[in-house]
Formats: structure tokens, C-alpha cells, sequence
């Protein structure tokens, strides 16, 4: 990753990232609500919803050079958390477009939607 990694990452790109052989090499965190989270979720993602994003991101993020991908419903909360943390220097945090919804659209259609 270099300091120009892209705003957003499409959910196949993620979906790639996630099966990958090895160690994961990027983090997954929710910005949805407990009671989005409760409905579905990506594998092994954190909830860190962003009603309390500027309250809880120092406590949930340290490593300015860790590789962050942040989804929310449809990719609008999941782009302004992401802007916050790169404000906030974390220069490898993207988005996922079009939320989990497009994720259910383009990678898993078992996916709840709601």
C-alpha cells in the first residue's frame, strides 16, 4: 500500500483480500449500528458503529500503516469514517463501495439484506 491507496475498495476486492491463504493482511470494521450489526455482517469484523466513531477510535485504532477497510449499509457512513481516519493519519483506510448491500449484490447472496 502506498500513500495513494484509493478513498474506496470495491466488495470483491475486499471478498479477495478476506479468502486469501496466510494471515489476513487488512482489518475489517462495521460502522453500522448493534441492531444492523445483529441483522449481518462480514466475517470476523469488529463493530465500531460511527454514532461513537470520534469516541471510540483511539481506543480501537493505533497503527497509522495498518490496511483498514471500513463498510457500513450502502458506503456513505463507512466514506466519512474513513475520511476521519485519514484525517487522523491512517493513510491505508478505504471504504467499501456500496455497503454490505453491494457486497450481498456482488459477493455473497445469502446475505441478509434489510
Amino acid at each position: 500500500m502506498t500513500p495513494e491507496t484509493p478513498l474506496e475498495i470495491s466488495p470483491t476486492d475486499v471478498s479477495y483480500l478476506m479468502e486469501r491463504p496466510g494471515p489476513r493482511t487488512c482489518r475489517i470494521i462495521d460502522c453500522r449500528e448493534e441492531s444492523e450489526w445483529q441483522i449481518c455482517r462480514l466475517p470476523d469484523a469488529q463493530l465500531v458503529p460511527l454514532s461513537r466513531f470520534g469516541e471510540l477510535a483511539q481506543q480501537v485504532f493505533a497503527d497509522t500503516q495498518e490496511h483498514i477497510i471500513i463498510y457500513c449499509h450502502h458506503g456513505m457512513r463507512s466514506l466519512r469514517a474513513t475520511q476521519f481516519l485519514r484525517q487522523h493519519g491512517f493513510v491505508h483506510t478505504q471504504s467499501m463501495r456500496g455497503g454490505i448491500d453491494a457486497w450481498a449484490d456482488m459477493v455473497d447472496p445469502a446475505t441478509p439484506r434489510y
